[in-house]
């Protein structure tokens, strides 16, 4: 699954010839690809940690705080990639 969610990333790596020409928009691109990706595995496995609980308080604790963790790493994300969008946008 991971191999299936880190294509597009590695199907960009594969022309080194442009990468001098590279702007720091789709650099930006790429890192923030990979920190959803991470994101999504993160929030698979809390959703995992939460089935398996089995009603265990603790362990519910620890469930929700991957989940809360990994959402606010996509918001973080979102926020990050419009940033950079923005300020190019600006830039240009």
């Amino acid at each position: 699954m991971i191999g299936l969610l880190s294509m597009p990333t590695l199907g960009l790596a594969q022309n080194w010839s442009n990468l001098p020409n590279v702007g720091v928009e789709n650099a930006f691109s790429n890192v923030t690809g990979w920190a959803f990706m991470l994101a999504v595995f993160f929030i698979i496995v809390g959703g995992y940690y939460w089935v398996t609980a089995g009603g265990d308080a603790a362990k519910i604790g620890v469930a929700r705080n991957y989940l809360i963790y990994a959402l606010i790493g996509v918001a973080v994300a979102f926020m990050a990639r419009g940033l950079v969008a923005f300020v190019n946008t600006v830039l240009q």
